[in-house]
């Protein structure tokens, strides 16, 4: 089984963005002092802890889910490859 490497980092990406969005806003929205998601702006240039600050958190977990997303799906076929060979 191969997989497609751009389509496991979109999904990737778009979960891990649509997590951090959608966390942040639900804190926000309940007003809890997000002392622990604020901690995101380490990883992330430009997040903060407010509405506009997750979209820019979406972008940057989007980003980030991509690249995970493309490196799963090449090592996955890489070890397949060495792991499973055909005999021929």
């Amino acid at each position: 089984m191969v997989l497609r490497k751009r389509a496991l980092g979109l999904s990737l990406g778009l979960v891990w963005g649509l997590a951090i969005l959608l966390g942040t806003w639900w804190l926000l929205l309940f007003n809890s002092e997000g002392k622990t998601i604020s901690k995101l702006s380490h990883f992330y240039i430009g997040y903060s802890y407010s509405w506009g600050g997750a979209i820019i958190g979406f972008f940057w977990a989007f980003f980030y889910g991509f690249i995970a997303g493309v490196l799963i799906a090449w090592f996955y076929e890489l070890f397949g490859k060495m792991l499973y060979k055909q005999k021929q």
